[in-house]
């Protein structure tokens, strides 16, 4: 018999055979029931309203509450993230943003029915709970990242402007609080609890955000961002270590009750450091990578952060130091704290973070400061916190580090950032009863403004304060004769052909080419553990190009929410000669529903369908030309070439393009190309399409072409496109003709080769 008919019969017996034996079954058991346990069937017309009952008894369990609230959470605090990234702020202040949205201030205010459904005053127990274990996991991952090999070889330049980081801001936080206590501090709280709690709320840094923003301005790399981030990373161990002792004094009333705290929590340490870490570095040295690292080895791991946790709970110094230590004693290899980043990090940023953003926000009640002079304060609270913290360190900067006033205020500025470092402290000082709901919200608010401030002020001293260096450089390599040409890689695997182009017609007789590669990873809150990693990914490819061609190559890797101005503010910073980009699908394809009358006018359904199947389409030359190039091609204070790739490989058979009244300047480009060429069979035909070649320039620079390279270039018979077809590799163009042919000849530019299009700045070359 065929193993079909087989597969028929077995399944036929099984099910017939198996729910004839589940009906007898159901027959018996129904003569086993009591009168008394029958349920009377309720009518048919109530059905739809005892289901819509459950729905409303389920949505009121505490669980579904929670996952409601989660979700609610999880997509405000992405949204806001996302705006605030596109204005050039840390996503971070966005997601604290959203906490304040969604509590009493704005939606509990506006819309409250719905605020006490979503938050119920009976749930908020299990948020905390949840945001709190999201905290632990989130201070283990900073702690991790703390680079402690960068910590000793800059300690020296660090400490002075850490400890000045720290002692001004303090001194000053704890001379305001001397003005606050009577008003705003409850009659059981002790002065110096208090006054010691201002003080480290105004010295805090928040060293997350700080390591990202010094990431995205390219600073991570330099010796001013690593000493920054050493002082950052110096700061945070003595704010964490001084708002341990603060801790076990507010928990103990005084300092003389809370020594037995601060004896306990030194002999924590030195466990930790002098038995535990060296136990977790033998462990580590035997499963390194993630083939060895087993779930029992991992469990491993996570006792320890959770035990660490729950002895510094028990001393009194609360878990989140006891988190912040277990990070900081993990194994110095990188590679491992890599695997272990990749195992917290996105599930205590993604889901635990914005839950304690919420709960803050939920606390905080900016209704509290209903009085002018209220809000007076909280400018009193901020300026105080900028000037201790800002202009203590660029102080320390300028005149222990000898540093220059650019670079001291860049530092200043920095240090100043606060973020969620500063909600943390301020929310156990609050659960503690330290301090007040006024001035919790206070201390809320200038957390989000020092923070906030942030990015502008880098901006404005940059514009105030020009890097002389980057302008002496320029001027030695101007005096050189070096044209310096910055390619910029989005997809890595496009950079050997940007490089080969570059070559082939930047490269000049008077002018050494210089260049470099730039790679931008969208998003700032990239883990700066895999910088490394992401960077000789990206430009492996390049590299490589680079030592077949001979071209002296410089990398630059970057962090950025907002790519094409990082791109710009490098090119017209730095003085490049020539941006050379490449144009991608979305620029160089037609649209798959294009013609589509169903989905045509639906903008967003029509957008991501494009997204999904854009690698199936056909080339569509008018679509190239859109807002990122534009972008570029407007603001770039240099030469921008702009690539189609339409499976190239190799110059031979040039076309090139004259219409524009200037194109002329594309002959020269033409002379490099076949000065570079390494064959004698590379040629280059010239369509004059508007009789540019009767300007007495182009004239000359066609004379001087064809004179220099005879058997090589030639003038076209034909002045039309129609011409330029398979036969030709590659095609020159200037971007002022290039929209003109895509206004008036669609159709003639479909069969174009791979082309570089030109729009010429100045005329340096």
């Amino acid at each position: 018999m065929p193993q079909k008919f087989r597969n028929i019969i077995f399944y036929l017996l099984l099910f017939v055979g198996g729910g004839a034996f589940m009906l007898w079954i159901a027959q018996q058991g129904a003569v086993l029931e009591l009168e008394e346990k029958i349920v009377k069937p309720v009518s048919e017309g109530s059905q739809w309203v005892i289901f819509l009952q459950t729905l409303g008894e389920n949505f009121f369990e505490p669980f579904a509450i929670l996952l409601a609230q989660i979700i609610t959470i999880m997509v405000v605090a992405r949204v806001c993230g996302f705006l605030f990234r596109k204005i050039g702020q840390p996503a971070v202040i966005g997601e604290i943003l959203a906490g304040i949205i969604l509590g009493p201030s704005l939606l509990g205010n506006y819309f409250p029915q719905y605020f006490e459904l979503l938050f119920p005053v009976n749930s908020l127990a299990n948020l905390n709970t949840i945001s709190n274990i999201g905290l632990i996991l989130f201070m283990f991952v900073v702690g991790m990242e703390l680079d402690m090999k960068v910590l000793r070889a800059k300690i020296s330049e660090s400490i002075a402007i850490s400890q000045a980081g720290i002692f001004f801001p303090f001194a000053l936080g704890m001379g305001l609080s001397y003005f606050l206590y009577n008003e705003f501090v409850p009659p059981q709280v002790p002065f110096i609890s208090f006054a010691l709690f201002m003080g480290v709320s105004m010295s805090i840094t928040a060293f997350p955000v700080l390591a990202r923003i010094a990431q995205e301005r390219g600073l991570s790399k330099t010796k001013l961002g690593t000493v920054i981030l050493a002082c950052a990373a110096i700061n945070d161990i003595m704010a964490w270590c001084i708002l341990a002792v603060i801790i076990a004094i507010a928990k103990a009333g005084n300092v003389t009750s809370s020594l037995y705290t601060i004896i306990f929590a030194i002999i924590y340490v030195l466990v930790m450091l002098k038995l535990v870490k060296p136990f977790l570095k033998k462990i580590a040295d035997l499963y390194y990578s993630k083939e060895n690292l087993n779930k029992g080895v991992v469990a491993v791991f996570f006792l320890v952060l959770l035990f660490s946790a729950f002895c510094t709970q028990m001393i009194g110094i609360h878990a989140l130091f006891g988190a912040f230590m277990a990070g900081v004693i993990m194994p110095s290899n990188t590679k491992f704290r890599d695997i272990f980043v990749d195992k917290v990090e996105d599930v205590a940023t993604v889901i635990f973070l914005p839950l304690f953003f919420v709960y803050t926000g939920l606390r905080t009640k900016i209704g509290l400061l209903n009085a002018v002079y209220l809000w007076k304060i909280t400018g009193i609270i901020v300026l105080v916190a900028v000037v201790g913290k800002l202009l203590g360190s660029a102080f320390a900067a300028r005149f222990v580090g000898r540093q220059s006033w650019r670079n001291s205020l860049i530092t200043g500025t920095l240090m100043n950032t606060r973020g969620l470092m500063e909600l943390v402290a301020i929310n156990i000082g609050y659960d503690l009863g330290v301090i007040s709901p006024e001035i919790f919200v206070m201390l809320v608010l200038m957390a989000l403004i020092t923070t906030f401030m942030t990015s502008p002020m880098l901006a404005l001293i940059r514009k105030i304060f020009p890097n002389k260096e980057i302008s002496e450089e320029l001027e030695r390599k101007q005096a050189q004769g070096i044209f310096k040409a910055l390619i910029a890689l989005g997809n890595p695997a496009s950079g050997k052909y940007l490089l080969r182009v570059a070559k082939n017609v930047l490269d000049g007789e008077k002018n050494t080419l210089e260049v470099t590669a730039l790679h931008i990873t969208a998003g700032s809150d990239t883990n700066p553990l895999h910088s490394e990693e992401f960077m000789t990914a990206s430009f492996a490819g390049i590299e490589d190009e680079a030592t077949l061609l001979n071209v002296p190559l410089k990398k630059e890797y970057e962090l950025s929410d907002n790519v094409e101005n990082e791109i710009l503010e490098h090119v017209n910073d730095f003085g490049f000669d020539f941006l050379l980009i490449g144009a991608g699908l979305s620029y160089s394809e037609e649209p798959f529903l294009k013609d589509s009358t169903l989905f045509g006018k639906i903008k967003w359904l029509n957008w991501s369908i494009n997204k999904v199947v854009r690698q199936q389409v056909r080339f569509y030359p008018q679509t190239l030309i859109k807002d990122k190039t534009k972008f570029f091609i407007e603001n770039a204070q240099c030469s921008v070439g702009i690539f189609i790739n339409r499976d190239f490989h190799q110059i031979t058979n040039t076309a090139v393009v004259l219409n524009a009244d200037t194109d002329g300047f594309l002959l020269r480009y033409a002379r490099r190309l076949l000065k570079n060429s390494a064959s004698k069979d590379t040629s280059i035909v010239i369509y004059d399409t508007n009789n540019v070649l009767s300007n007495p320039k182009a004239k000359a620079d066609f004379n001087r072409l064809t004179k220099q390279f005879p058997n090589q270039a030639r003038l076209s018979a034909n002045h039309t496109l129609r011409a330029i077809d398979k036969r030709y590799d590659f095609m020159l163009i200037s971007y002022q003709s290039w929209n003109t042919f895509i206004n008036k000849s669609k159709t003639e530019l479909k069969a174009i080769p791979s082309t570089l299009i030109i729009n010429k700045q100045h005329s340096r070359f």
